[in-house]
């Protein structure tokens, strides 16, 4: 019987039968490696309670905004998935996940998906379809209900020993003590502070958010230096239970610093609901400046997420909340508006900011020459939606020949989707084994040299980035 398609080992490597030779090899050094995942999105109570999934929609479909959003743009209405504040009928929002199921070819969450149903449920993809949307339901609720499909159990089988999740600063963390504490649970799921919902004037719930920050840890202090004493307190706790890097999901790449006293006046206008979106703009990348000030004391990693209108669709976010699927990339500028930050603290070695973007336009022309100059600078993995294997190729690509391969993040799964996990990561290092084959069969490098590349993009590179 012929290797399924979705199975095969020499998937995503090189046609030329010569240079896929020498890509087989180089794969063949990080294939079984463990999984490190220095940035994503998943909940860890989930590993405190291991309780099984509720149901393959809720595992694959409802949290996914990879898998929604391409539905959505059938005209599928987001709430029968599950999505945000509602619920549906999971069998119902399933048999429609099916009925659409070849809208997902040649897509990056078709390919993670087909690996997803192969690999982790024993399920061939090639199978899906309307017809067939109630058996393959069934065989998924009775996979998902066996006790070693339990997420504690899922993390031994997919080799994961570093895994990060993304956190509210005012979380108190007690999950990632539990785990932390808890000898028959070996790895490390490690807390990130995450501070856009205390730094960004115009949502709507800034001025609880920052009351709330500044009363359980301003040490007494009020207005804008309570604010900036509460932020480094909880940074400080954040670190001390784990924590090896902060997250922010900047507007834009500006980092322009405010003397205390406009930030001070502004931040008041803030609390008021009284400052201009200029104004809001001002003070974030201001803050943007004074988190790298921040990095310089606690030593956190600071990743940088720019580029992104967020919950682009208004109807959405009011009926389905934030983070659901419509967030539309527009096109960025870092060199400009990195130059306050970089120029102050981008010469410390010690300080490591890891710049990601979504508009791959930046990458050889301002990502790769900051990286190739300042020593606490790295160009981060492709995210979202050039988090895709054409992509990704193109990444490597675009800021090697400035930067080299010292000088990026290693990969980033960035997920909510846990099962997709093995299937992302394993997707990367057949990338990376293709990209460094071509450069072995060009004479380019020798493949001893390709082959402690490959181990150090896999493996040594997010260790070292992210101070693990």
């Amino acid at each position: 019987m012929s290797t399924p398609r979705v199975a095969h080992p020499d998937r995503l490597l090189p046609a030329d039968p010569g240079v896929r030779e020498i890509a087989r090899r180089l794969l063949a050094e990080v294939e079984n490696l463990p999984i490190i995942s220095p940035h994503g999105h998943l909940d860890p109570a989930m590993f405190c309670h291991n309780e099984a999934f509720p149901d393959p929609t809720a595992l694959l479909i409802s949290p996914d905004h990879y898998v929604t959003r391409v539905l959505r743009s059938a005209g599928i209405d987001l709430g029968e998935l599950g999505v945000g504040r509602t619920s549906c009928d999971p069998r119902a929002a399933w048999r429609i996940f099916c009925q659409h199921w070849p809208l997902f070819s040649g897509t990056a969450s078709g390919y993670w998906l087909e690996q997803e149903f192969y690999h982790v449920f024993g399920i061939d993809p090639d199978r899906i379809s309307e017809d067939t949307a109630d058996d393959i339901y069934d065989e998924l609720s009775h996979v998902i209900a066996q006790d070693d499909f339990r997420p504690r159990a899922l993390a031994t089988r997919f080799g994961l020993e570093v895994l990060a999740t993304t956190d509210d600063p005012l979380d108190d963390l007690s999950y990632h003590r539990a785990l932390a504490e808890d000898s028959q649970f070996h790895p490390r799921v490690l807390p990130t502070f995450r501070p856009d919902a205390y730094t960004k004037m115009y949502l709507p719930d800034f001025r609880d958010n920052v009351t709330r920050l500044i009363d359980s840890a301003g040490e007494g202090k009020t207005g804008y230096q309570g604010y900036l004493e509460a932020l480094k307190n909880r940074r400080w706790f954040f670190k001390e239970n784990g924590a090896v890097s902060a997250d922010h999901g900047t507007h834009d790449a500006n980092s322009t610093p405010l003397d205390d006293a406009t930030a001070a006046r502004i931040f008041e206008k803030g609390l008021k609901g009284e400052a201009t979106r200029d104004e809001a703009a001002a003070f974030e990348a201001n803050m943007t400046y004074r988190f790298a000030e921040m990095s310089q004391d606690d030593g956190l990693v600071m990743t940088l997420h720019p580029g992104v209108y967020r919950n682009h669709s208004t109807t959405a976010f009011h009926r389905f909340g934030p983070d659901t699927g419509h967030d539309i990339p527009f096109r960025m500028e870092y060199t400009n508006g990195l130059q306050p930050l970089l120029s102050q603290f981008g010469e410390n070695p010690a300080f490591h900011l890891v710049l990601f973007t979504i508009d791959e336009t930046v990458y050889s022309r301002e990502l790769a020459p900051l990286a190739g100059y300042y020593p606490a600078c790295y160009v981060g993995a492709p995210w979202w939606f050039i988090d895709e294997i054409d992509a990704m190729n193109r990444f490597r690509s675009a800021i090697t020949g400035t930067t080299g391969f010292s000088r990026s993040s290693g990969f980033i799964d960035d997920t909510r989707a846990y099962c997709s996990i093995p299937a992302r990561h394993n997707t990367s290092r057949r990338v990376e084994a293709n990209y460094l084959s071509r450069l072995v069969a060009e004479h380019r490098l020798s493949e001893e040299r390709a082959a402690d590349i490959i181990v150090d993009l896999v493996d040594a590179s997010p260790r070292r980035v992210f101070k693990l």
